[in-house]
């Protein structure tokens, strides 16, 4: 494969991983608009972000499988066409209904884009620039985490809501322009069957456990996560006893470093995602910024992501990926933990050195991780490899909205956050990130583990 070939494949998986965050972060900032527009109601606006995040989870294993059969490329140019077709449609929605059901089929698209990319990387690549490859990937991921509350925020002020889609769409479009021109899809189907029961049983299971986090901590929510655990087992069972799983249980057998990869990147995700939710709503209540200067200070984490996720990348080709990424974790974990102490009074200076922190973390623990987990797998698992880092970080973002409900539901109850209650919130706030420095310390643990099984597997 030539150099500019492989060049034009990392610029069309930039592009396609700068899609689907960026649309998540925007839409969040306009939601207020989209409901008032529509006339909905906090139940049903919920369901606007939502319908995205579970039809991604629920169908990013089921494709990656089916990636590893027919091929890569075919999955991946076929993705960023329904992503652009359904964010058109979310442009023009003449209603409520019509925008979640797109969102759903935007969620399918965004599980076969985000679920292919890193197979295809890791495929394209040496395996010496696997980890700068990766990291140039996952900057495109926060760069768009970046941009998204800046120009979902202006889009949506200047020119309305919809335009948050459109302006997806111009994006898409250049992203399949360049997919077809620098892939051939010269990739041969395999002689294997598809696993349809497996993937259904998948599919259910991890709906329950999506949805449950989600409605957390009702009795509801836990009902739903136990029958969502049961059936994950349940789902185990057949796969054990299927010639062609969707999900083959040798690499949670045999594979530690793989699966202890996987762990790491889920307890990071859980730790990490409500990071910005919370401090968001510190700064405007307790702090008494607007949601602008809220936006600016909180910013600051995720522009370090981006900028230094490809360099942490590059130096897991040199260096053992799980020492890296133990590190970045370590970083985080200072920085929650600094968090924890929040109070009041607490200077702006305080809140930003712990966001570079976090930051930092995440950088040099992304990249890295990634790496691990793709370069422990054989090629024909590529696939499946790259729709469970994904897998992971969905049900751990949603894990982390999980945590934080029930600490709010137990210290705050159904209040709303009003002068009155701020003393409840701030005191909620400061537990979760201790909750969540906890949860990041112990997976330090599992980071370091992981290097030294690596280390005796060679």
């Amino acid at each position: 494969m030539t150099d500019n070939k492989k060049f034009m494949i990392l610029l069309t998986c930039c592009f396609s991983s700068f899609l689907t965050p960026f649309t998540g972060s925007s839409i969040n900032i306009a939601l207020p608009s989209i409901s008032k527009e529509f006339s909905m109601n906090a139940m049903l606006l919920s369901w606007v972000p939502t319908s995205y995040n579970l039809a991604a989870a629920m169908f990013l294993v089921p494709l990656g499988r089916l990636v590893d059969i027919y091929g890569r490329e075919k999955y991946y140019k076929s993705g960023i066409i329904v992503y652009t077709v359904f964010s058109l449609l979310s442009a023009v929605a003449g209603s409520p209904v019509a925008l979640i059901i797109y969102r759903v089929f935007q969620g399918l698209g965004g599980a076969m884009i985000f679920g292919t990319s890193n197979a295809i990387l890791t495929s394209s690549f040496p395996k010496e620039e696997r980890g700068k490859i990766l990291g140039i990937n996952l900057s495109a991921v926060y760069l768009g985490s970046s941009l998204g509350p800046i120009l979902g925020g202006f889009l949506t002020y200047s020119l309305g809501w919809r335009h948050i889609f459109t302006a997806n769409v111009l994006v898409g479009v250049a992203a399949a322009i360049i997919a077809f021109t620098a892939m051939r899809d010269k990739e041969e189907a395999k002689p294997e069957k598809f696993d349809l029961a497996g993937s259904v049983s998948y599919c259910i299971a991890l709906i329950f456990i999506m949805y449950g986090f989600s409605v957390l901590p009702s009795m509801q929510g836990w009902s739903l996560v136990v029958l969502g655990a049961l059936g994950l087992a349940f789902f185990g069972f057949i796969e054990m006893r299927h010639k062609q799983p969707v999900l083959d249980i040798k690499l949670f057998r045999s594979n530690t470093v793989f699966i202890l990869s996987n762990l790491a990147a889920f307890i990071n995700y859980s730790a990490t995602f409500v990071v910005g939710f919370l401090l968001s709503l510190y700064l405007q209540y307790i702090k008494g910024m607007s949601p602008q200067q809220a936006g600016l200070v909180l910013v600051a984490q995720p522009v370090l992501m981006a900028v230094f996720t490809s360099y942490a990348g590059r130096l897991s080709d040199r260096i053992e990926p799980g020492i890296i990424a133990s590190a970045g974790m370590a970083l985080t974990t200072a920085g929650l933990f600094m968090l924890a102490f929040l109070g009041n009074n607490s200077p702006l200076w305080f809140i930003i050195a712990a966001l570079i922190l976090i930051g930092f973390g995440f950088a040099f623990f992304s990249s890295p991780n990634t790496n691990a987990i793709m370069s422990s797998v054989d090629r024909q698992y590529y696939g499946i490899a790259s729709a469970f880092v994904g897998t992971m970080r969905l049900t751990g973002q949603m894990m982390s909205f999980g945590i934080i409900m029930i600490i709010f539901s137990f210290m705050i109850g159904k209040a709303k956050i009003t002068p009155e209650y701020y003393g409840q919130f701030l005191q909620s706030a400061k537990t979760g990130f201790l909750v969540f420095g906890i949860l990041c310390f112990i997976g330090i643990a599992a980071s370091l583990f992981r290097g030294k099984v690596r280390k005796q597997e060679v």
